[in-house]
């Protein structure tokens, strides 16, 4: 007994070692070398092993009252170390097989074998593809081992790589199955994606998925055709899961239900349709629609109580393993194949490794405290994977197990008998889950579904008793997908009608971590059996994360953000109780845009009402998010020049930009310099018609200068020339500006000489597409902005890019102030 209390009093401490290490180094911005981490990891050895030594030489210490404290210091720091070393020298070891910049855009010929789910799109498909071989101009060279490719159907290249041509017509792809190996002619670039705050960290998910270049297959009638080679044994799980979504897709009529039921059954969440999303994250369900840890957690209990049930009726069975142990062996492996063939993902791996932790325990006879429980099962899946610290899901799955181990939910507990016994268990406690992780759902997403606990309460008992075990069900008797698909539809028109009521969802802004990590903490309280007293002590901890405002401009101040929205344009201005977004990002396929990806989530991150959206011209690279945005706020001008037949009109009401339009928000100035009135019906070219902004404070001023181009340009500087007095020698002042967003993304038809004198702008706001096909920002367009001494900041660089009139020399760039390791640099 004092053996196993020795082990437990230092475990606990070697364990937060495991974690505070681990989180250390994942926070980093940049990686350090190889050796480095692994002088680390020697380190921790070498330490363990002196004190170890000292220990032996100091037996009065070691039994003194001290001796308990130096020890577990001792194993905090020697396991810290070791987990810093060991996840940086991963880290190191993975980025040494990362794309050569000298690569991208050229056009290599891989052979390898398609891995993963193939993921069909409205363009085309989508697949992952290990690369065994590849030449470049007859030469061998080595590419990442995994890639991420997508194939345009009977279109064009991807419109955001440069030398992506979209005059090239591209043979329509063909079947790509997961398993085959294929030969074909590529484009690569490393992942690169978009940084804002706030925002969805894409290049953090492809190093979790082991991505290390993405590209698009070429195609087109002057390239060699691709060519499938062989069928190969490899990937047998990805292969059959394919041939089970696509007979889930033949056998359902309705694609929305039959895109639930494939991800319920084989872990597609890209099945489900944007608008059943958007439903079930309203109504806080959207973790029953993936294979989050729920679903393999209540497979764990069934797949046991069924192996248990089967067991127990074979004496010999017994005799030779107990039934318990034999249910929970069996569940856990069961419930690791139910895991295997729904895409093992992230969320499904963390919870495998929770329930073999947590089962080892229980069958090597450790009566643990839960929190020591809990905390080693914390350690095993961060060890396995470091980057877990960084995901949502990580946090969401173990707060939610300790709030029920904590508050004694019985849920987890051994002497609940019967599958019944388990679900009403969860049922009860899902209000303590609820209650615990509101400020944990507000810190990570800034909203929180009001009426998530009635959501919840019907549709976990509809999904785990009916839906799911139909569709797995489906797998064997193919007609009772469509009992599934009928129970699926039923369920989301319940859960339609709960996320149209009003308040149904409670948006706020995003709090700082330490705001929510005491939200969290009042949440626990709260949830916790202890005296109420001490839980209603959880109260005052809430209202940080409840009462948070996003930071304003002061009074006479303004304040740009330019969005990273790739190949288009986006430019929200605040002032101090107004603001107005300049256009509104690219459209990338029918159900995504930058609207939802990136507007969206920003504005509502940043609580931004907006008064005025303006839509410079109908370009779907500046009107493509422009439709979400109008969802989301209903109570914001339209302001622009399209046409009198777009599709937006339909929407909002549009009052046309002209020359001449001021208004004055908080003590700034805003002015519409273009276009005429007279140009409306008579200019075709839609470049030209772009509204130009000028805003401008007692001190600084901004250009918006939309896609106009040189002609434009000399007609602003001609007109504003000729309001002024001719011996005036001072710059234009109604065309001056300290910062200008660059005409047409850098266009060289674009940001003449005298333009720029005019202008003679500070500073220069470049959004573009990293490695966009058009070149932008062009060669001679940046020397003519250098030339002005004017600095150039582009979104490949650095991501979203956030001005400030009353910090005018300090420009903060999003992926440098955000900087990781995982993040793409984009060279000078």
């Amino acid at each position: 007994m004092a053996a196993a209390d020795k082990l437990r009093s230092d475990l606990a401490p070697a364990l937060l070692g495991v974690l505070a290490g681990s989180a250390m180094q994942v926070q980093q911005a940049v990686l350090w070398s190889g050796s480095v981490y692994m002088f680390f990891m020697l380190l921790a050895l070498v330490s363990h092993r002196l004190i170890a030594i000292f220990s032996r030489v100091n037996r009065r210490l070691r039994h003194g009252s001290v001796n308990g404290s130096v020890n577990g210091f001792s194993f905090l720091l020697i396991f810290a170390l070791l987990a810093f070393g060991a996840s940086g020298w991963r880290a190191t070891a993975f980025v040494s097989g990362a794309l050569d910049p000298a690569l991208e855009g050229r056009d290599i010929q891989v052979a390898g074998v398609v891995s993963g789910l193939p993921q069909p799109f409205e363009g085309g498909v989508r697949f992952r593809f290990d690369a065994a071989s590849a030449t470049l101009d007859g030469q061998s060279v080595t590419l990442p081992k995994r890639l991420e490719l997508a194939w345009y159907a009977g279109g064009w290249g991807r419109g955001d790589d440069v030398g992506a041509s979209a005059n090239e017509r591209q043979r329509a792809p063909q079947s790509v199955q997961a398993g085959e190996r294929w030969q074909m002619t590529v484009r690569l670039k490393a992942p690169h994606g978009s940084v804002n705050p706030h925002g969805f960290d894409y290049e953090l998910w492809q190093w979790v998925q082991g991505v290390q270049a993405t590209g698009y297959v070429r195609a087109s009638r002057h390239d060699l055709a691709p060519q499938r080679l062989q069928a190969t044994w490899l990937h047998p799980v990805d292969s059959l899961r394919q041939r089970v979504r696509e007979r889930i897709f033949a056998s359902v009529p309705d694609p929305n239900a039959a895109g639930v039921v494939a991800a319920l059954v084989t872990g597609d969440q890209r099945a489900i349709e944007r608008a059943d999303w958007n439903v079930f994250r309203a109504t806080g369900v959207a973790h029953l629609m993936s294979i989050s840890g729920l679903h393999i957690t209540m497979f764990a209990w069934l797949a046991a109580a069924l192996v248990g049930a089967g067991w127990r009726r074979s004496g010999w069975l017994c005799l030779w393993l107990p039934a318990p142990s034999a249910a929970l062996i069996g569940g856990v492996l069961l419930a690791g194949g139910y895991a295997l063939f729904s895409g093992w993902g992230v969320p499904a791996q963390r919870t495998v490794l929770m329930l073999a932790t947590v089962g080892a325990l229980r069958l090597s006879g450790v009566r643990w405290p839960w929190p020591q429980v809990w905390l080693l099962a914390c350690a095993v899946v961060v060890a396995v994977d470091p980057w877990a610290l960084l995901q949502a899901g990580f946090w969401l799955s173990f707060v939610a197990v300790g709030v029920l181990f904590a508050s004694d939910s019985g849920a987890f507990s051994p002497d609940h008998k019967g599958v019944g016994g388990r679900f009403v268990s969860l049922l009860r406690e899902q209000w303590v889950i609820t209650l615990a992780l509101t400020p944990l759902v507000l810190l990570l997403f800034g909203q929180v579904s009001l009426v998530g606990l009635l959501a919840n309460a019907l549709a976990i008992a509809w999904v785990t008793l009916l839906v799911t075990p139909l569709a797995m069900l489906g797998a064997l008797l193919p007609g009772v997908w469509s009992v599934a698909a009928w129970a699926v539809q039923l369920m989301v028109e319940l859960l339609q009608a709960l996320a149209n009521w009003p308040w149904a969802v409670l948006w706020l802004p995003q709090a700082p971590v330490w705001a929510g990590l005491a939200g969290v903490l009042g949440g626990v309280l709260l949830a916790m059996r202890l005296p109420w007293s001490l839980r209603l002590a959880g109260l005052p901890l809430l209202l940080p994360v409840l009462l948070w405002q996003a930071p304003l401009p002061p009074a006479g101040q303004f304040e740009l953000l330019a969005a990273d929205v790739g190949q288009g344009s986006a430019v929200l201005v605040r002032t101090q109780r107004h603001a107005l977004l300049f256009d509104a990002g690219p459209r990338f396929s029918s159900d995504s845009d930058a609207g939802q990806r990136v507007l969206v989530p920003l504005l509502r991150a940043l609580s931004v009402q907006l008064d005025t959206l303006v839509l410079s011209h109908r370009d779907s690279d500046h009107t493509g998010g422009a439709a979400a945005v109008l969802a989301l706020q209903p109570q914001a001008r339209l302001l622009g020049s399209l046409e009198d037949e777009h599709a937006l009109l339909a929407l909002r009401p549009l009052e046309r930009c002209v020359v001449g339009q001021r208004w004055q928000w908080d003590g700034v100035d805003f002015e519409m310099l273009h276009p005429l009135a007279a140009d409306y019906g008579v200019v075709n070219k839609t470049n030209a018609m772009s509204c130009v902004l000028r805003i401008s404070s007692a001190k600084q001023s901004a250009l918006l200068a939309g896609d106009i181009e040189r002609a434009q340009e000399a007609d602003l500087v001609r007109r504003l020339t000729l309001a002024q007095p001719q011996s005036q020698p001072q710059p234009l002042t109604g065309l001056q500006a300290d910062v200008l967003l660059a005409p047409h993304h850098g266009s060289h038809s674009s940001s003449g000489a005298l333009f720029l004198d005019a202008v003679q702008p500070r500073l220069v706001l470049v959004q573009a597409g990293y490695r966009n096909r058009f070149g932008h920002p062009h060669g001679a367009v940046l020397a003519r902005y250098a030339a002005q001494g004017a600095q150039v900041l582009d979104t490949p660089h650095c991501g979203a890019i956030t001005w400030q009139s009353w910090q005018a020399d300090t420009p903060r760039c999003e992926r440098q102030a955000q900087q990781r390791y995982w993040r793409h640099q984009v060279p000078p």
